[in-house]
């Protein structure tokens, strides 16, 4: 039997007549936790990289614009791309919702190696660390996905799935909340152990690498539960989604970059 739900409004609150919704909260955790985090990681005696408090700030602007750029961007291309070209100013419209994950990670990249070259650091060293961070935002993402009754699961018989009153009566995968567990929660472990207990820290990196592949295999694993893209469907016959090919190709991704770490002296 299936659990019913209320819906939750996507607006947690009004303030001067503003809608602030969950969607942007959960960023804002995000942000606010993963820089106490890096703060935290990045002055512990085993750290391989000093920041002072500006650059710390300034790191963390360039981090918001990648991940919001990146992931906006990410989303036009990959998921809905001749919607948009109809549709140039919906682009701009990112209070609808659709943003990628893929596409933030490139923007992080990017906009970590900007500000790495502009301060003379080491943008994997920087990396590792935004590694062990980024879970953090994972989870109050897929919360608020859950939330905003976003990327649901596929159609289930299994005890836990969900219904949510005045939706469709069709019980469903709660599959943001198994991304949350596992791309948030579990994944999050991972890292910090790694980062904390071994010394792949000392090959600049190699944490990065592995938290690639972790997410991807992850993501590909939750994909079997969730529903593919109204827009898409998908890929394959076979049922490859946009989300499993994406995560494949980062998956590979982060082994040659794990591998690279490793090797080099």
């Amino acid at each position: 039997m299936a659990i019913t739900i209320n819906p939750i409004s996507p607006v947690a609150f009004s303030l001067f007549g503003l809608d602030i919704r969950w969607y942007a909260l959960a960023y804002v955790a995000g942000f606010v936790l993963g820089y106490w985090l890096f703060k935290g990681l990045m002055n512990s005696p085993n750290s391989r990289i000093k920041l002072t408090k500006k650059q710390l700030d300034d790191l963390l602007t360039w981090v918001v614009f990648g991940v919001i750029l990146g992931g906006r961007l990410g989303y036009v291309l990959f998921y809905d791309f001749w919607y948009f070209m109809a549709h140039p100013l919906e682009i701009f419209a990112v209070w609808h919702g659709g943003m990628s994950f893929h596409g933030g990670l490139i923007g992080v990249i990017i906009s970590t190696f900007l500000f790495a070259r502009t301060q003379k650091l080491n943008p994997w060293s920087v990396l590792d660390v935004m590694a062990v961070c980024a879970p953090i935002g994972l989870f109050f993402g897929r919360i608020a996905n859950f939330i905003n009754r976003e990327v649901m699961g596929r159609p289930s018989d299994a005890s836990w799935a969900v219904v949510f009153n005045g939706d469709t009566p069709i019980p469903r995968h709660p599959s943001p909340l198994y991304e949350a567990a596992t791309e948030g929660i579990l994944l999050f472990i991972i890292m910090y152990y790694l980062y904390k207990h071994t010394r792949l820290r000392d090959r600049p990196g190699a944490i990065a690498g592995i938290m690639g592949m972790g997410y991807a295999a992850f993501r590909m694993f939750c994909e079997l539960f969730r529903a593919p893209d109204a827009q898409i469907g998908f890929l394959t016959s076979w049922g490859l989604t946009m989300g499993q090919l994406l995560s494949l190709i980062m998956f590979f991704a982060g082994a040659l970059i794990f591998m690279f770490a490793i090797r080099k002296k």
